[in-house]
Formats: structure tokens, C-alpha cells, sequence
């Protein structure tokens, strides 16, 4: 910190507001409405209120909302309302402090506030000390940071487009694949390929039933990297308890079929026991059990499993159901494996490009963390 800049508390430089005029009767959002309905979270802003009363003057613009448990802020310079009472509005102190220098400087403190479920501007947070210089300098400071961040915010923008589209890129292939099936194509239904089963899960009240025998596979499980790859150490069972469960073959076909997560794929590399949740397909021989891993995991096929599925609020399709959709795929062993092998190879050379784009999305991240550093002890 510079020799002339000043050392405050927050709540020296920062005049809190308590939100509760501005809260919103209804929760009827419709995005022609005109007014923005704030929280302090990571949604920011839940919707927009035809509400004409209660909304936060243009003219006490810009503040900071500050989510009292969490401590999460906003940088707000638009008129709004917002959800509920779990947040403050904080004014600058007008002719000492910069609103945006003061959002820009929060961000970078850290404040641990996990276990505790309280508010935390009044007893704790406005008591932190930050460093100030005078005014006329917050205000170039929190030029030459919009300035660095605008530069961020479009390289992370192309760099999250970047990391979509080599996503897509795999699935439309993948897609393209099994969209026009060949003249020496079948068409079959999963029970005429493989043994189907549905995961069970043995009395958890007993533990004898649980141990490291095999693997016990669950939703959260499978397909954890974004290309099927299945996790094997959550838990596991006894030898006993695999008698109870169900005994899955190594290069079976796993899919998640109720939930959030219908139709989420994976594929076992080893032999496992799951869930309920799960229904498993492997292959006789003659198959390459690969290839079906990536016909389950198109988004044909994971229309066919929601058109199947029940239409109640939790998604369902049962064994019975699943086991009977129908696939189209090589009648040659040769030719599927050669689909597996072209398939497997596009899919390595896209995980690198997510791995590219992800990396450069985490060293964005730490540049802005770097150059608010820099910010605040007066070397920007």
C-alpha cells in the first residue's frame, strides 16, 4: 500500500440500507416486464417485476447488494427490486469512496463463512480494514480495471464458445454416426443385443453387505469426465452383498434412467453393481460393446428415452421400456469396430481442446485475481 493512501473499515466508507421497501409482492417474472428483480447470489437477477412501487431510485445509483449470509456482492447502476431481506444495500460515502473501487476491492477479500448461518455485515464484515487512497485516484483505479476486465470478459467469452463448440463438435458427429444408417445395418431392440438389468441396492442397515468386493455404482458415478468414464471408489460392496445386488459384466453399458439426469451414459470398464437408479446393458458376444456406449449416448437416443419415460415430475422409464427401444448399428463386428476406433480417436483430440479452453478459462480467472492485487497496493 502507497505511503498517502488511508487504512478504513468497511463501515467507515460503505452506509448500509436495509432492502425490505424494495421486496417484490409477487414472484410473477415475465422478461417484457421492466424492472429487474435482484439477488446478491450467482443468478443475479431472478427475473423482471411489472411492480411500479418500491423500486430503487435512479438517482442513489450505483450501489453494492451484499448477500448478509454468504457475502457475496453485486455492483448494481440500474434501478431494481429485489427477492428478500438476506441482503444489504450499500451506499458510498459520497466525496470519500468510489462504489465500484469499493465492489472491485471486496472481491478480493477473503472471508471465511462456511458453517455458520448468521448475517454478517453489522457484526463482522463492515469491521474489516481495507486500504483507501483519496478519491480521484479510486476513480482511475476502477477505470484502468474496467478497461483490463472488458479485455477478460470478451477473452473468456470466446474461450467458453471455443470450449462449447469442441463439445459440440463431438456430438454432432457422434450423431451424424447413426443418423443414416448403411445398407449392411440392423435394427434391433436392447434385449435382442445384450442382457439388460435394473441396479439394486442391497439393505443399507447392513453392513455386511458393504465393503470393497466391487464396485457400487451410483448416478453421481457415471460418465464424470464427459465421455463416459465411470467412478469406482464411492463405494462398494461385500462379496455377500453382490450376491443380494446385481452382478454387472465388465464392458457393460450403464444409463441412468430417473431423475435430473436421465440418460446419462457410462461405461464400465471392470465389473460393478449399481443402483436402482441405473439400467445396464452388456453385450453378447459377437458385439463391440463400445459401440453401443456411443449409440446410448446420442441425442436420438435420448429422445427416445424421454418419449418413453413417464411424464410425472421425477422422469422415469423403467426396464421393461428401455430394454425394448430399438437401435441401428453394423451388422459387421469389423465395421463397428472400426466406428469405435474413428469415434474414440475424435473424442481424445476434442478432451484436449476442452482441456485448452478450460486451462485458459482458469488462468483468466487467476489474471483478474492478479491485477486486483496489483490494484490494491497501489502498483496498477
Amino acid at each position: 500500500m502507497k505511503t498517502n493512501w488511508q487504512t478504513k473499515k468497511l463501515e467507515e466508507v460503505l452506509e448500509y440500507e436495509q432492502p425490505t421497501q424494495y421486496i417484490v409482492s409477487s414472484t410473477s417474472y415475465k422478461e417484457d416486464y421492466e424492472t429487474p428483480v435482484l439477488t446478491a447470489g450467482k443468478s443475479f437477477i431472478l427475473g423482471k417485476t411489472k411492480e411500479k412501487k418500491g423500486i430503487f431510485p435512479a438517482k442513489d445509483l450505483p450501489v453494492i447488494i451484499f448477500d448478509d449470509f454468504t457475502t457475496a456482492t453485486k455492483f448494481v447502476d440500474f434501478p431494481f427490486k429485489v427477492k428478500s431481506s438476506a441482503m444489504k444495500i450499500l451506499h458510498p460515502v459520497k466525496n470519500i469512496s468510489d462504489a465500484k473501487f469499493l465492489f472491485y476491492i471486496m472481491q478480493n477479500i477473503s472471508f471465511d463463512h462456511t458453517g455458520i448461518h448468521k448475517r454478517y455485515w453489522i457484526s463482522e464484515y463492515s469491521k474489516i480494514e481495507i486500504p483507501l487512497p483519496a478519491l480521484a485516484e479510486q476513480k482511475r483505479i476502477v477505470k484502468k480495471l474496467d478497461e483490463v476486465f472488458e479485455k477478460v470478459a470478451t477473452a473468456k467469452e470466446n474461450a467458453e464458445t471455443n470450449l462449447q463448440n469442441s463439445k459440440e463438435l463431438f456430438r454432432s458427429y457422434l450423431q451424424s454416426v447413426f443418423a443414416k444408417p448403411g445398407k449392411d445395418w440392423e435394427e434391433k431392440k436392447l434385449k435382442e443385443i445384450g442382457v439388460t438389468q435394473t441396479g439394486l441396492t442391497p439393505k443399507t442397515a447392513n453392513k455386511k453387505y458393504y465393503g470393497n468386493f466391487v464396485p457400487f455404482i451410483t448416478p453421481a458415478d457415471i460418465d464424470i469426465s464427459g465421455n463416459g468414464s465411470v467412478r469406482y471408489d464411492s463405494k462398494g460392496l461385500s462379496e455377500e452383498g453382490l450376491e443380494v445386488g446385481r452382478k454387472i459384466k465388465k464392458n457393460s453399458v450403464l444409463m441412468v434412467c430417473i431423475g435430473a439426469t436421465i440418460g446419462k451414459v457410462g461405461f464400465a470398464t471392470r465389473e460393478v453393481s449399481c443402483n436402482q437408479q441405473i439400467n445396464t446393458l452388456t453385450p453378447f458376444d459377437g458385439y463391440d460393446a463400445k459401440l453401443f456406449y456411443y449409440i446410448l449416448s446420442t441425442k436420438s437416443f435420448f429422445n427416445k428415452v424421454i418419449k418413453g419415460s413417464s411424464q410425472a415430475t421425477l422422469p422415469i422409464i423403467n426396464k421393461g421400456k428401455w430394454e425394448n427401444l430399438s437401435v441401428s448399428f453394423p451388422k459387421s463386428l469389423s465395421e463397428q469396430k472400426t466406428i469405435v476406433k474413428k469415434l474414440y480417436a475424435l473424442s481424445l483430440e476434442t478432451k484436449k481442446l476442452e482441456k485448452i479452453y478450460e486451462q485458459k478459462l482458469t488462468n483468466l480467472e487467476e489474471l483478474k485475481k492478479s491485477v486486483l492485487q496489483q490494484a490494491f497496493t497501489g502498483k496498477l
